[in-house]
């Protein structure tokens, strides 16, 4: 049955927006979004998806940023959740807004009349 974890991985969504809101740490608290939360089915870890809203702001400092407040997470979520044990929490870049944005703008060449560029002539550019 896939009930109890999908409904822990919405509690721990947003929970975890008002967490990493809180935060004291300024590469944090404006410029992550919790997107997605997936918890496996015996809650033993939790992936937890998040966007960079500023582009100004290195995603690899963020995510290594969030990797050391991990612990600090947990211990601030176990509370608000009322498990018995708190899952492991791994924090993962979503690009699905950069992959959305990219076939959006495909899309509109391809009605303009627009030749597309191969994704191999992109990378070399």
């Amino acid at each position: 049955m896939r009930i109890r974890p999908e409904r822990v991985a919405q509690l721990m969504r947003r929970e975890l927006a008002e967490i990493l809101r809180d935060l004291r740490d300024p590469r944090l608290a404006e410029v992550v979004g919790v997107t997605d939360v997936e918890v496996t089915n015996d809650l033993s870890l939790a992936k937890v998806f998040v966007t960079v809203h500023e582009s100004s702001v290195s995603t690899e400092k963020v995510l290594g940023a969030l990797a050391r407040a991990t612990g600090f997470v947990r211990h601030a979520l176990a509370p608000r959740l009322g498990l018995r044990e708190m899952p492991e929490i791994r924090f993962l870049l979503d690009d699905s807004i950069d992959r959305g944005a990219r076939v959006d703008e495909l899309l509109r060449k391809l009605e303009r009349g627009e030749p597309i560029p191969d994704q191999d002539d992109e990378a070399g550019s």
